[in-house]
């Protein structure tokens, strides 16, 4: 996953997750918070509202 920067020079800070549906591991641009899913790309596709 490449690191897109914030607009103001410096890269986004990513945080490591584990994604809640497949366990992989993933990076995340917020830092997860307890009690809140964390999904990977893939999975966050097929649980994404339109």
């Amino acid at each position: 996953m490449s690191q897109r920067g914030s607009g103001y020079g410096s890269p986004r800070q990513m945080y490591k997750a584990t994604c809640s549906d497949c366990g992989k591991e993933t990076e995340v641009p917020f830092k997860p918070s307890q009690g809140r899913p964390v999904y990977c790309r893939d999975c966050y596709q097929k649980h994404r509202r339109f």
